[in-house]
């Protein structure tokens, strides 16, 4: 007798012995033992309860999401389940096929703690699926008498076939449950659609702990990068468009000391502070982040965009945020974050001699916003002609001069290029940078009341005043001054017992470390 044969024959006795409706969580993972012979096991449907229901659906970058209610001693369930997971397999996780666009989730209603949310959704029957924009299930609910809803019953989901065919109706998309990962005739188009970048701030989310993750794994922070990673920690606080990315970095930012000690990096003792450190607590953009898959920066082959596309963004992001006199120290903690720690070799130095060939200092917010523009399509314009004679380029997303007219017709003076040069109308190129990189590039964000100074410049000329001297960017300092506080009197307690200093009393210091 072969052990699968055993297992089931086991598994069998032991479900008809105890009976469905009281089957243990150990005969269920029995079950899912004997089906790891066969095949992938994982689950790619998300289990929520109600601790959770609300923080996940707030959170995901998903435009839509499917929520099953369903109770686990239900045979219906149990063989609806595959059916679930073929269609999941398509949207969730990091080796989703459509990633970014349905969250499929589920909630055992015979679990106890779920009572009360199976209750506000009017669940009547198992499985019942919902339909509907994320921020609609968050603290929100269905009734059967509503008229108007923005959550959809899905009423013809009964096999896989089916759930996929009416997302697709939903959508007016062509999904099959044959699509694999990066063979995919539906993405976004970088050009025709401007709404696009909307989504973007997940991937500038994904950049940011993709970079810091590189630095440590390479352990790149030693006692001469130390103070270029500083500067730079200073203006994702004050200028990262994600509040989580902020947060994080301020966190780290108020630690520094204590994870990267000076004298262990001037010992080059990395192995002390790297690996399983105190850092490895810190998450830069939360806890769900990095999410291993990229949206508005995905190509459609696994090499292609992705990080680097990420950077740029995150780059550009923060140019046109800074205020005037911030423009140089934000040039600087840029050109010094992508010297130290960008692992190409190649890119970095074309990047650092573009950097070099800047011959005064940046005044105002316009000109390091044009610089940096004008700098990405001198690196595109030597990447078309490569990646042409290479064959490298990504058919859906070529490397292209930005804007393209489709986008900002009003950018090009004339539609007539003289020695192959454009004619820009660069007004009207940085109007529309700030604006595409600025209020769109965060226009479905979830935390948009937090992206301003909250009418508090007055709180900065009183820290400038203070010291006399404008000691770090206005931005920097005011964003450093809140993340600090909101950490609560606790935590500064602790730091000044353990330093016997508090932060803000060292920041005239920071710029000059």
């Amino acid at each position: 007798m072969s052990s699968l044969l055993r297992n089931t024959l086991l598994s069998l006795f032991l479900l008809s012995f105890f009976g469905w409706s009281s089957a243990s969580s150990g005969s269920r993972s029995i079950l899912r033992e004997i089906d790891a012979e066969n095949g992938d096991p994982r689950d790619y449907g998300l289990d929520l309860n109600l601790t959770n229901f609300d923080s996940v659906l707030k959170d995901t970058p998903a435009t839509y999401a499917i929520v099953e209610f369903f109770a686990h001693w239900c045979p219906a369930c149990r063989n609806y389940k595959p059916h679930y997971e073929k269609v999941a397999r398509l949207f969730n996780g990091p080796d989703a096929v459509h990633p970014g666009m349905v969250l499929m989730a589920r909630v055992d209603c015979a679990s106890k703690i779920n009572t009360k949310l199976c209750d506000r959704f009017s669940v009547s029957h198992y499985p019942m699926l919902f339909w509907g924009p994320p921020s609609k299930f968050v603290g929100g609910g269905w009734e059967p008498k509503k008229e108007k809803s923005e959550i959809l019953i899905i009423d013809d989901g009964r096999t896989a076939d089916r759930l996929l065919s009416w997302i697709n109706k939903q959508l007016g998309s062509s999904f099959s449950l044959d699509d694999e990962k990066f063979v995919n005739d539906h993405l976004p188009s970088n050009v025709s659609d401007p709404g696009q970048i909307a989504r973007a701030v997940y991937d500038v989310e994904e950049a940011t702990t993709t970079a810091f993750e590189i630095i440590l794994e390479h352990k790149m922070i030693k006692s001469n990068t130390r103070a270029s990673l500083i500067k730079f920690l200073q203006i994702l606080v004050a200028h990262h468009p994600s509040k989580r990315c902020r947060k994080g970095s301020a966190e780290i930012l108020v630690n520094f000391d204590d994870l990267f000690p000076s004298d262990l990096l001037l010992a080059d003792k990395q192995e002390e502070i790297d690996g399983k450190g105190p850092l490895s607590s810190f998450q830069i953009c939360g806890k769900d982040v990095p999410r291993g898959y990229w949206m508005f920066c995905r190509g459609s082959k696994n090499e292609t965009r992705g990080f680097s596309c990420g950077l740029w963004v995150l780059i550009h992001s923060l140019s046109v945020r800074v205020e005037d006199e911030e423009s140089q120290f934000a040039f600087t903690a840029i050109r010094d974050f992508v010297h130290n720690f960008f692992v190409c070799e190649e890119c970095r130095q074309h990047f650092h001699e573009m950097c070099s060939s800047v011959s005064s200092p940046f005044k105002k917010t316009r000109d390091l916003v044009l610089w940096l523009w004008n700098a990405h399509n001198k690196v595109n314009t030597r990447l078309i002609k490569e990646e042409a004679s290479l064959k490298t380029t990504d058919p859906k997303f070529p490397k292209m001069i930005w804007p393209p007219k489709q986008l900002c017709p009003s950018c090009y003076r004339s539609h007539i290029q003289r020695n192959s040069e454009i004619d820009w109308d660069q007004e009207e190129v940085f109007k529309f940078l700030t604006n595409y990189y600025g209020k769109t590039l965060v226009s479905l964000y979830k935390d948009k009341d937090a992206l301003g100074n909250d009418g508090a410049e007055g709180v900065v000329e009183e820290l400038v005043a203070s010291t006399n001297a404008l000691v770090v960017p206005v931005g920097a300092a005011l964003a450093i001054a809140v993340a600090s506080c909101a950490f609560g009197a606790l935590a500064c307690y602790w730091r000044s017992q353990q330093k016997s200093r508090k932060y803000f009393h060292q920041l005239h210091s920071l710029k000059n470390i």
